[in-house]
């Protein structure tokens, strides 16, 4: 079993990676989140998870530890495979995941694309209490506090980046990471911040 892989990023797209570990390019697939965490890097670390098929070998990376829990519970849930599982965790950060599946909000886990009300609200019944046993809920209340303070300025910005025809997921991501780094920006300068980054 592989647990990561380590080298130099030879490409990027916002789906895939592909990581050079001495002269062999592993072909990886990858979420959002994790192509934001490494875009800008040389050299990167991707925790794997290996599906083996009859047909293929795939590999799914993350950058973080938190992220792969997150994925392998997402995909121990009946109907949720890893596309679908990359699928959420491109559109939301873990640390959002675990404060919609803690807080039991099926409507903000509807929004992610190809999740109907069923698979939510399954998710959400599965995931709750595994959740709290890995103690992943305890990351989510940074993210949490930060939401409150802050969530009129992060629901403009974000609003205002996909009427400019930026992708939701990606427009949610970057003023996330702005607003983490600088809680009391007003939302022109988030936006401008975001422009940069998108």
């Amino acid at each position: 079993m592989i647990e990561y892989v380590k080298g130099e990023l030879a490409e990027a797209t916002p789906t895939t990676a592909v990581v050079d570990c001495n002269g062999v390019g592993y072909g990886v697939n990858i979420s959002l989140n994790t192509y934001s965490a490494i875009s800008h890097k040389k050299e990167v670390k991707l925790f794997i998870y290996e599906a083996i098929r009859e047909d293929a070998h795939i590999l799914f990376g993350f950058s973080s530890k938190l992220e792969r829990n997150l994925f392998l519970q997402l995909i121990s849930v009946p109907g949720i495979g890893g596309s679908s599982a990359r699928m959420i965790l491109s559109a939301l950060s873990p640390q959002e995941l675990c404060t919609i599946i803690g807080q039991e909000n099926v409507n903000m886990l509807k929004t992610v694309k190809g999740i109907g009300l069923k698979t939510a609200q399954r998710i959400i019944v599965d995931l709750k209490d595994k959740i709290t046993t890995l103690g992943l809920d305890t990351v989510s209340s940074e993210t949490m506090t930060l939401s409150a303070a802050a969530s009129e300025i992060h629901d403009e910005a974000i609003a205002a980046l996909t009427m400019l025809g930026f992708a939701q997921a990606a427009s949610i991501k970057a003023v996330n990471a702005i607003l983490k780094e600088e809680p009391d920006l007003p939302v022109e300068r988030v936006i401008k911040l975001a422009l940069k980054r998108l």
